[in-house]
């Protein structure tokens, strides 16, 4: 059994939340970067040659990529040899939060009440904290900052599963070209297929995690993913929405067994700065 204190947690969110928002995953500038080449209207060159300098300037001058420095959704891989010591995770982790938000000058985006008072929290917390127990004697912390205009575009349908493949490539396809400039495209576009209605929208934030680009192992998924991407393309909607080639990025696919009865679809989608950084202690 192994101790670890919770202070190390609070210190390691801490600098993820402010790291995830300020320098952009290579794997994600790097497709950037690939779009930017393969795109082929003016104003769709013009809108990514804007997102790039974007990107570099926030990573040298370590400022926040968008003004929309999201919701703070902590994914957790816990090792089942892990003894959590020295104070409550959940507050840790906000803690952890408060202060990267803080020391990073990011803007606080969470609201106490979602339908009446509405009243900011100040510190943009409580975070979204996901936990989960696996092997080992380590703790890996994500923290995804996710903003809201991408957010917002999410969509969760319950197919018949007659409808079958077809049917799930429908629905992403017209999710995608629905959200239009919205979701400030280049987007990633995250599929949650199969479980309940929970766990396919899990599914979903989850994929977008995924290196950019890298297919699912199951080579049908991959396909889909493949297929699904090329149509998403082909619609017009473009950088920023603005026209042109370069919708998405990446289509990602994670899927779970389903009952028998159902086949429940959940498409998230996220911005080009497609944020998320990475510890182990």
């Amino acid at each position: 059994m192994r101790d670890v204190n919770v202070n190390l947690i609070t210190e390691k969110v801490r600098e993820l939340c402010i790291t995830s928002n300020c320098d952009l995953p290579k794997d994600v500038e790097d497709k950037l970067k690939e779009g930017y080449e393969k795109e082929e209207s003016s104003f769709g060159k013009y809108s990514m040659e804007n997102v790039l300098d974007n990107v570099k300037i926030a990573r040298e001058e370590n400022v926040a990529i968008c003004q929309d420095t999201g919701l703070a959704v902590i994914f957790m891989e816990i090792g089942q040899d892990v003894h959590l010591v020295g104070g409550d995770l959940a507050a840790a982790v906000d803690e952890g939060v408060r202060q990267g938000f803080k020391d990073g000058y990011l803007r606080n985006s969470a609201v106490d009440d979602p339908i009446f008072v509405r009243k900011n929290t100040g510190d943009n917390t409580p975070a979204l904290l996901y936990t989960e127990i696996v092997p080992g004697d380590k703790v890996k912390i994500t923290v995804v900052p996710k903003g809201g205009g991408a957010e917002n575009m999410s969509q969760m349908k319950m197919l018949k599963p007659a409808e079958g493949v077809e049917g799930v490539k429908k629905f992403v396809v017209e999710s995608v070209i629905n959200a239009g400039g919205n979701p400030c495209p280049p987007v990633v576009v995250g599929v949650g297929v199969g479980g309940t209605i929970e766990k396919t929208a899990m599914l979903a934030k989850k994929s977008l995690m995924r290196e950019a680009g890298k297919p699912n192992p199951n080579p049908l998924y991959a396909k889909l993913e493949a297929e699904i991407l090329e149509e998403v393309n082909k619609s017009g909607v473009g950088p920023q929405g603005l026209g042109g080639r370069f919708t998405a990025f990446a289509v990602h696919i994670d899927y779970f067994p389903a009952h028998i009865a159902s086949m429940p679809v959940v498409v998230n989608l996220n911005c080009h700065a497609a944020r998320h950084k990475e510890a182990i202690i």
